[in-house]
């Protein structure tokens, strides 16, 4: 297996990158997207029922599925020659086996006469051509790119892949617009003497393609796992309480971000205890309206108009009082139905604040004074016989009105006669 361009397992001395040599797949984690851990490996299974289509990984991600028509011996991680329209191309075994089977049922693949065969296993000939093609990727895609703007196309040309024999090149754009590339694809032919296959994605696609980190830190989803995108809209972010900011909801492709959907089943099940607050709460305080709602606490807060502290209720507390709202009843509060009767049930809803509020309490009367303690150990305590107490630094009053007793001051000292120094001479 050969190593991949962007390896950084093992280097040759003259900097040519080896890769892991690992052909069950790539050791660092970073080389295979879309990879799929093939559970039945270890697994003896019958040989003559061996499933003959294998799964072909190509640039970034690409897959395909192919059959082993000529019974090669062949394993995961190993670089093939396999048919394409109108020539042939070279690309990485990612996984066989029953796995496959159930890839094409996923994938709604038929295993019919349409399915290309695989040529052979590449040699070092095969694979060193193909190293050579693929430098031509970057300079043809800034070249592309400059006669796109020379054109006044509304696309994004994201990448292009080189077919192994060097014949075709599939262009990946992504447009909002109908775009009309004849003028383009005449002017990419004859000047890199190849066939031209413009191929339009998605900006979904193309965020999968290029990779990269998300907000979260891991690598994006569909960069590594997901495979199918599903339509996301900004009522998923409604229903968990997020705060309607494109820029925290907006993903590197520009769109929601998928994960938006990853739990949004167990909100909607959580939600259906959560009573639907469309009114503010009538009591003889006036109106409080909702500011907050805890869904898996079942906590909803509440306040007044003209008052800034938020209450918490409980949702059966919340029916309650919309229940007496609705028959024209008016409560005390929203803690208390009457004068005097007050629910001490809702007092303990944020008592863990209230312990936390009274632990720094503590903390902030206690810490000071330690603090100044510290600071007079570190005056008074001097080593032994010279300690001085506070009364001895007090100047007693002389007996002798007239004398007055100075306190000694430190001692002058008396300066070294220069050597070098040379009385004049008095004569």
């Amino acid at each position: 297996m050969s190593g991949c361009s962007s390896c950084g397992v093992l280097t040759a001395a003259d900097g040519q990158v080896k890769g892991c040599q690992n052909n069950g797949g790539c050791s660092s984690g970073g080389c295979n997207k879309m990879n799929v851990f093939d559970w039945l490996s270890n697994m003896d299974q019958p040989v003559e029922s061996r499933f003959d289509i294998l799964e072909v990984r190509f640039k970034n991600g690409r897959k395909d599925f192919f059959r082993n028509s000529n019974d090669l011996e062949i394993y995961p991680g190993d670089a093939v020659v396999v048919d394409v329209p109108n020539g042939h191309h070279l690309g990485h075994v990612s996984l066989q086996g029953e796995l496959v089977r159930l890839q094409m049922q996923k994938k709604k693949v038929k295993n019919n006469d349409d399915i290309r065969s695989i040529y052979r296993l590449a040699n070092q000939k095969d694979l060193e051509k193909f190293e050579s093609v693929k430098k031509r990727e970057n300079p043809t895609l800034f070249r592309t790119r400059e006669i796109i703007d020379q054109l006044d196309l509304k696309m994004k040309l994201t990448d292009i892949e080189y077919q192994a024999d060097n014949s075709k090149a599939t262009f990946y754009y992504s447009a909002d617009e109908r775009v009309d590339f004849r003028e383009l694809i005449k002017q990419l032919a004859a000047e890199f003497k190849i066939r031209v296959e413009m191929r339009q994605i998605s900006l979904r696609q193309e965020a999968s393609r290029l990779g990269g980190i998300g907000s979260c830190g891991r690598e994006l989803c569909c960069s590594t796992w997901l495979s199918e995108f599903k339509s996301v809209s900004t009522s998923a972010a409604r229903y968990q309480n997020l705060s309607l900011n494109p820029s925290k909801l907006s993903g590197q492709c520009g769109r929601l971000k998928c994960c938006l959907n990853y739990e949004l089943e167990t909100y909607m099940e959580a939600l259906e205890h959560i009573p639907k607050v469309e009114k503010g709460l009538l009591t003889e305080k006036g109106e409080a309206r909702l500011q907050k709602t805890d869904i898996f606490r079942k906590i909803m807060w509440f306040g007044y108009k003209n008052d800034n502290a938020w209450i918490p209720l409980d949702t059966e507390r919340v029916i309650e009082i919309q229940k007496q709202n609705a028959e024209g009843k008016k409560p005390e509060t929203l803690l208390e139905d009457s004068k005097g009767g007050q629910n001490n049930e809702f007092q303990s809803l944020n008592s863990d604040l209230e312990q936390m509020d009274k632990k720094f309490k503590k903390k902030s009367k206690s810490g000071p004074s330690k603090k100044r303690k510290n600071k007079n150990k570190k005056k008074f305590n001097k080593p032994k016989g010279q300690e001085q107490t506070p009364q001895a630094t007090q100047v007693q009053k002389p007996d002798n009105p007239t004398a007055t007793n100075k306190p000694k001051g430190k001692k002058r000292r008396k300066k070294k006669p220069n050597k070098n120094f040379k009385k004049p001479d008095q004569s």
